[in-house]
């Protein structure tokens, strides 16, 4: 008899505990977080209150304090930090890797990080090696729904075809489908605009522009991450496919979206930073759009919703006036 796999998730926050909670169906699963406050009343509770509350953790999900004992045996590492976390969590990672080897490291952050405007696969392979085993979870899937053993269906993405094929056979559940894909710079591409674009969208349902104007803005949206993601070597596909369209779709239309709710607030006139402090939770397409459009620019890839969700964050034009400026463009073929 084999023996079971075990899974270390890292990041104990909405998305950390339901990925926990789902993987706990079929494997033993260690959770750490940074906030050793949290982890011990995980421990004694058996729930997430603070950023899952009504979940509760099944016997399989080990809350560690220590990232040392969670990582002590595991043969899959789960990196649930936000984007900004992902370097220095997988630094740490390079240094017990290199001392106590090697294992697959699985990403499910969504966005460019800040400054450098690298996709996460490029920050690992700064930190953990160009040949590291890796790879990238990504697709339209709430946390609390998939805490809660809704059904869901994600991407796998590897530069490694047999290990994503690996991967997803281990980390699917019952309720939790993965594809394996190959494409990882479609993948990620997907996951970081789709945060912008549910912003814009979340902007025009705050200015009560109806339905018509959200579904202009989901499909010219796809456009726009289609193209950049083409720029970046991406496969046209992939946009068709969970980590695109689906994410998109789930994100631009469900309330449970952090990054909607911003646009929602922005759009009845809230100040982001109020915004920001009433939300909770980390809000990616609000730093992640910068680094797109910055990236856009810089590769020529015609981007105006972006363009105009990056100026009004920036606050140099209200909500109103960035959906003005769209409905001013000049009429053109429609293109993908």
């Amino acid at each position: 008899m084999t023996e079971p796999t075990k899974i270390a998730v890292l990041g104990a926050g909405a998305w950390g505990t339901a990925l926990a909670v789902s993987f706990a169906e079929r494997h033993p699963v260690a959770l750490w977080g940074r906030e050793t406050d949290l982890l011990g009343e995980m421990a004694q509770s058996r729930e997430n209150a603070r950023f899952l509350p009504g979940v509760t953790l099944p016997a399989g999900v080990t809350p560690h304090v220590a990232l040392e004992a969670a990582l002590a045996g595991a043969d899959i590492v789960v990196v649930a930090t936000p984007v900004a976390g992902l370097r220095p969590t997988t630094a740490r990672l390079g240094e017990y890797f290199a001392a106590h080897g090697a294992r697959p490291v699985v990403w499910v952050c969504k966005g460019f990080e800040a400054g450098t405007g690298l996709l996460p696969h490029q920050v690992v392979g700064e930190t953990l090696g160009a040949n590291a085993p890796c790879a990238v979870l990504s697709g339209p899937s709430f946390a609390d729904e998939v805490g809660r053993g809704l059904p869901t269906a994600v991407a796998l993405a590897s530069a490694d075809d047999a290990l994503s094929a690996r991967l997803a056979r281990e980390l699917h559940g019952s309720r939790f489908r993965i594809y394996a894909n190959g494409d990882m710079v479609g993948v990620e591409v997907g996951g970081a605009v789709k945060n912008v674009l549910a912003i814009a969208t979340g902007i025009s349902d705050g200015l009560r522009l109806g339905h018509n104007a959200r579904a202009a803005l989901v499909t010219r949206g796809l456009a726009e991450i289609t193209r950049l993601g083409q720029a970046l070597g991406a496969q046209r596909d992939t946009f068709m496919g969970l980590a695109g369209m689906g994410d998109v779709l789930l994100t631009c239309t469900g309330d449970l979206s952090r990054n909607r709710r911003v646009g929602l607030a922005l759009g009845a006139g809230k100040s982001l930073e109020a915004i920001l402090a009433e939300l909770g939770h980390v809000a990616e397409g609000v730093l992640t759009a910068a680094e797109v459009a910055r990236t856009a620019r810089r590769l020529g890839v015609d981007m105006p919703i972006t363009f105009a969700v990056d100026a009004v964050l920036r606050g140099e034009l209200s909500p109103a006036a960035a959906a003005e400026t769209l409905l001013a463009r000049d009429p053109k073929p429609e293109t993908l």
